[in-house]
């Protein structure tokens, strides 16, 4: 059975259900998804997603200034819906959330080029994340463990931000390393009409018709890396996750979202 969730106005949603546990198990369906950009569903779409899927909590990944620009949203019209806003980029300018004269381009959209550490060229900014904003990591998958009703994590692409959360919390519920890499990868399936509906936009024509449409591959080898650095340093992710304030109530929580 399909993954994919179709829609009208994002294509590259899919469910974190289905997949491969370490024990032999099954993630649960209709629990948490995960999505491209959310601004142009349709009537249609909201009403698969309110009404059939039963979404509750959307978790916005995406940075102040893309907000901004782009705009919160069709689903900020949905009562039932609860918004959780929570960028990953440490940021800075007048549309970001510190104080600064200026929008630093490079911090606040998603495929930028930024300083990376020098042993990690490929997933370096991966960890920009988990460095400059492990408070909205752990809020995001607190938001992502609420259980009165499913939840959708997206970002611009549903690529990168979204594929780390989407990692972080496959990992929690116990999927097999093989599963998650799987995950992280099908958005390579839909990423030619990802990058046709991004450059659509204003916000992101600019970059990504600057780097040639390869480079926005989501590649096994960029999350397997980003895994066996948090498994070196940390113990695991779930050991980064517990450093930062994730608690056996969060993880418990968690996994009750993902597993039966």
């Amino acid at each position: 059975m399909t993954r994919w969730i179709d829609l009208e106005g994002a294509v590259n949603a899919r469910d974190l259900g289905g997949l491969p546990t370490r024990d032999g198990g099954r993630t649960r369906r209709g629990r948490i998804f995960r999505a491209d950009n959310l601004q142009s569903l349709t009537q249609g779409d909201m009403a698969l997603l309110v009404g059939e899927l039963n979404l509750r909590h959307v978790v916005d990944l995406r940075s102040n200034a893309e907000v901004s620009m782009e705009g919160p949203g069709p689903l900020t019209l949905a009562p039932e819906v609860r918004h959780h806003h929570l960028t990953l980029f440490a940021e800075g300018g007048t549309h970001t959330d510190v104080e600064a004269d200026t929008i630093d381009a490079d911090r606040v959209l998603p495929w930028a080029e930024r300083a990376l550490d020098e042993e990690l060229r490929v997933t370096g900014f991966y960890f920009g994340y988990l460095r400059d904003r492990p408070d909205a990591v752990v809020a995001a998958l607190r938001a992502m463990s609420l259980d009165d009703g499913a939840a959708l994590v997206h970002c611009a692409a549903g690529k990168d931000r979204t594929g780390v959360l989407s990692a972080l919390a496959l990992e929690v519920a116990g999927a097999t390393r093989e599963a998650i890499v799987e995950d992280y990868v099908a958005t390579g399936e839909r990423l030619e009409l990802i990058l046709k509906r991004l450059r659509a936009s204003e916000t992101y024509r600019g970059d990504l018709d600057s780097r040639p449409a390869d480079d926005h591959m989501p590649r096994a080898r960029y999350i397997e890396q980003f895994f066996e650095v948090l498994d070196e340093r940390y113990g695991g992710p779930t050991g980064w996750l517990a450093r930062y304030g994730f608690t056996d109530a969060d993880t418990v929580a968690l996994r009750a979202r993902l597993r039966d």
